[in-house]
């Protein structure tokens, strides 16, 4: 086993029991390793059929096979657990120097099964695996708990949940180092259930996994680095502006969703935009581990009510926060951001929770009494409040800690959750850019941007594919999707694919493992991993009715803009999509599929 420590470390905490164990090579082999090696432990493990929050959910923090390799950006942490949101096959990756760390101690994988009776942390220092108290741990933000255990264990590496995750919201994330956040599907709360607080990691001895062919991979990693550095998106505008360089690009195709989406485009988006941010309060740029693209942002607001210093906010947050809730105060986005690190919340789920409860308050669904101020678009110091309320689980916090899916469905109109699978759509509005709409209504975790990026093709390419075409969006989103399970799975950030191309991923992983991997037989694992995903959510009991869209995304047109007029239809796209992926016309893989991905049930 070459890239790999070859070493998992599994914890029943309900036994106190920790074991070390090797990893399955064929698994490893067929599906990679992070996202994809830890799904499949699940799939064999778990199943789709356990209750979320209970003793018998597992969660898995896996690397890929290139972390600590040097491979570019190639340190991330997958989060896989079964999703307290949706049930989906949850897997939530983050960025940050834990995953490095987690290497050089020499594992892949961190396994949590059970519960505690108490408040715990775990501790891994080289060899030395312990399960301590953290009673005095609990209730502290992530930020908090983090610099606690850095006293403790100085130059140590933390993963960690805030008091949204300790109360079990739907919504809430696991943070790494502070303000990392693997925000997705809710994972925050499963190792809440557990009583688990953080894992903290210190290599004394670091260690360096064995490469399969040092020089094969020298010459790879060199070749995907000048990739990097050649393309304009890399090596300019994400370290000039970070994630947010996209808002004033997506506004100005008319993908932007405004207020609850009830439009997808914001008149003063210049406001929020990533220029304005690097110009009034960006203090430095800061990298993940091993990342030679550096679009961290660390951001200062100097007095005020909205007073604030940290990380972020990412492109993502700036639109959940301020777009989609109508707020052009990067200020107040700031500290909203901030303060999502702090509880350790989804910043995506949370912004469009805040969303959808303001236009349910202006229909006059929810009344003031209930909320005890006015929760209304544009309202800055209401949305900054509400964030708090959620993290905290107080007041009407307590309903939108549930997702928007839970509050719209409580007041009688889910229709205004801008989710899929009850999880809420990102950045980028579906019916200005089709491709994206396909892969928010097929995605295998809700919808989701980043497990099929079709942005990067129908509007970022130097010459795009026509957005507002339905031709060819389905063999688009399938190579996308495929795509993005072998780089989450190799343990690689998303970005590098802005220069790096499918043949640099396997050239890499051959040349640090040594199993036999060409494009075909790369792109066949994130193949693979697709269909496992796909068989646990037909398990669950999603059937092909939940792969489609929020009510308004097909029946509500874009009403100013470069995009005014359009909606979008699924099922212009759909059976295409069900056809090449070797589906049923109701979405399951057919047993002639299964056979040729050799998977199993």
């Amino acid at each position: 086993m070459k890239g790999f420590a070859n070493s998992i470390i599994r914890i029943d905490l309900s036994t106190g029991d920790i074991k070390k164990e090797k990893i399955n090579e064929e698994w490893a082999r067929d599906y990679i390793g992070g996202r994809g090696l830890a799904g499949k432990m699940l799939y064999e493990e778990v199943g789709p059929k356990v209750d979320p929050l209970s003793n018998e959910n597992k969660i898995f923090f896996a690397l890929g096979p290139l972390a600590g390799t040097g491979s570019p950006s190639g340190n991330r942490v997958m989060t896989v657990t079964k999703s307290p949101l949706n049930n989906t096959l949850a897997c939530s990756n983050a960025g940050g120097f834990w995953g490095l760390e987690l290497k050089r101690a020499g594992y892949d994988m961190v396994i949590l099964e059970g519960k505690s009776e108490k408040p715990v942390f775990i501790s891994i220092i080289d060899d030395d695996i312990k399960i301590e108290d953290a009673s005095s741990l609990w209730g502290l933000s992530t930020s908090e708990v983090t610099d606690k255990l850095e006293e403790k264990y100085p130059k140590s590496r933390s993963i960690s949940i805030g008091p949204a995750g300790e109360k079990l919201s739907l919504i809430s994330s696991v943070m790494i180092d502070k303000s990392r956040a693997s925000g997705r599907t809710g994972v925050g709360a499963v190792m809440g259930s557990k009583m688990v607080k953080a894992i903290v990691v210190k290599a004394t001895k670091p260690k360096k996994p064995e490469i399969y062919d040092s020089e094969a991979f020298k010459k790879a990693r060199e070749t995907a680095l000048k990739k990097l550095k050649e393309n304009p998106v890399a090596s300019q505008g994400l370290p000039s502006y970070g994630t947010a360089v996209l808002v004033n690009i997506i506004n100005n195709v008319g993908g932007f969703p405004y207020k609850n989406a009830q439009d997808a485009y914001m008149k003063d988006a210049e406001k929020i935009s990533g220029e304005y941010l690097a110009e009034h309060y960006l203090t430095k740029n800061k990298a993940c581990a091993g990342c030679p693209i550096v679009c961290g942002r660390v951001t200062k607001v100097e007095s005020g009510s909205f007073k604030s210093e940290g990380e972020g906010p990412e492109y993502e947050t700036i639109w959940s926060l301020g777009a989609m809730c109508g707020i052009n105060d990067m200020e107040a986005i700031i500290k909203a951001h901030h303060l999502c690190d702090f509880f350790g919340l989804d910043g995506i789920a949370t912004g469009s929770t805040i969303a959808c409860a303001m236009e349910l308050f202006e229909k006059g669904y929810i009344k003031k009494d209930e909320v005890g101020f006015d929760l209304v678009f544009g309202n800055g110091e209401a949305m900054v409040k509400a964030v708090e309320l959620i993290g905290k689980r107080e007041g009407f916090g307590d309903k939108m800690a549930l997702g928007s899916y839970r509050l719209a469905e409580s007041y009688g109109h889910p229709e205004l959750s801008m989710s899929v699978k009850k999880q809420e759509f990102p950045a980028y509005d579906p019916r200005a850019i089709k491709g994206i709409g396909l892969e928010y209504a097929t995605s295998n975790r809700g919808a989701c941007h980043v497990r099929g990026y079709t942005i990067a093709a129908e509007v970022l390419a130097p010459e795009p594919v026509d957005r507002l075409s339905y031709d060819g969006k389905a063999e688009l989103a399938i190579l996308f999707q495929n795509l993005t399970a072998v780089v989450d799975s190799s343990g690689t950030c998303l970005f590098t694919t802005f220069g790096m191309e499918l043949s640099d991923f396997a050239n890499l992983l051959k040349s640090a493992t040594g199993f036999d991997y060409d494009e075909k037989s790369a792109l066949l694992a994130g193949e693979r991993i697709w269909n496992l995903e796909r068989l646990w959510n037909i398990e669950v009991g999603y059937t092909k009715d939940d792969d489609t869209l929020p009510e308004r995304m097909l029946k509500e047109s874009i009403q100013t803009g470069p995009s005014k007029g359009e909606v979008t239809d699924i099922s212009k796209m759909l059976p295409e999509y069900y056809r090449l992926r070797g589906w049923d016309e109701n979405g399951i893989p057919t047993d002639t599929k299964k056979k040729e991905l050799g998977i199993s049930q």
